[in-house]
């Protein structure tokens, strides 16, 4: 019998359909926590409360609960991007949600900065988790064209992903008016030329 049950108190199992989930989202606490070289599947069972053995029922092996756990994330984070930028209904609301993805969105949490380079640092090794990451960028860059060029949205999605880095990693607080000054300056010629794509 698979794994998806467990005994009860009464000595019957329960059914789990959840706990694929619960491992994927176990997994990427404990490398927020402990990095990817610190994962194993005693940590990520003990983080989701389930038996050991669900790991092998449910996963061929770390690389595959890795990626997907990474999938996960990067698809979160992606919405987030995208649902920001769908809002904005001309060109100065859509400075104003990069602005905001910048400040707020992209690493919204230490949790979420750790993740993203753990990630990054995969993908630097390994061409399978670069595919993550091209399509990760791609959905960005794909959002930002609603309200800009295709030459400007790619700027602007190396601007947003370059001040997100620096605004997590440094240890003075930036002025905020640079981030508004930086997506003003990438994005005059839109406004020059009055042809921003719309939504």
């Amino acid at each position: 019998m698979g794994d998806d049950t467990q005994p009860g108190r009464a000595g019957t199992r329960r059914h789990d359909p959840q706990r694929r989930e619960r491992i994927v989202a176990a997994c990427l606490d404990v490398i927020a926590e402990c990095g990817v070289a610190g994962v194993t599947h005693r940590k990520v069972a003990a983080a989701a409360d389930v038996p050991l053995g669900s790991m092998t029922y449910h996963f061929s092996g770390m690389d595959e609960l890795l990626r997907e756990a990474f999938e996960v994330f990067s698809t979160t984070v992606a919405e987030r991007f995208e649902s920001r930028l769908a809002e904005a209904a001309d060109l100065a609301e859509a400075r104003t949600a990069v602005a905001a993805i910048i400040s707020n969105d992209v690493f919204g949490s230490q949790r979420d900065l750790v993740l993203t380079h753990e990630l990054y640092t995969l993908a630097a090794r390994d061409p399978a988790y670069r595919q993550l990451t091209n399509g990760w960028m791609r959905r960005s860059r794909t959002a930002l064209e609603r309200h800009f060029d295709p030459m400007t949205a790619r700027l602007l999605d190396a601007l947003i992903e370059g001040l997100t880095i620096h605004e997590a990693l440094d240890t003075e607080r930036r002025d905020p008016d640079i981030v508004a000054k930086g997506i003003e300056r990438l994005t005059k010629w839109e406004a020059a030329a009055g042809n921003a794509p719309t939504a």
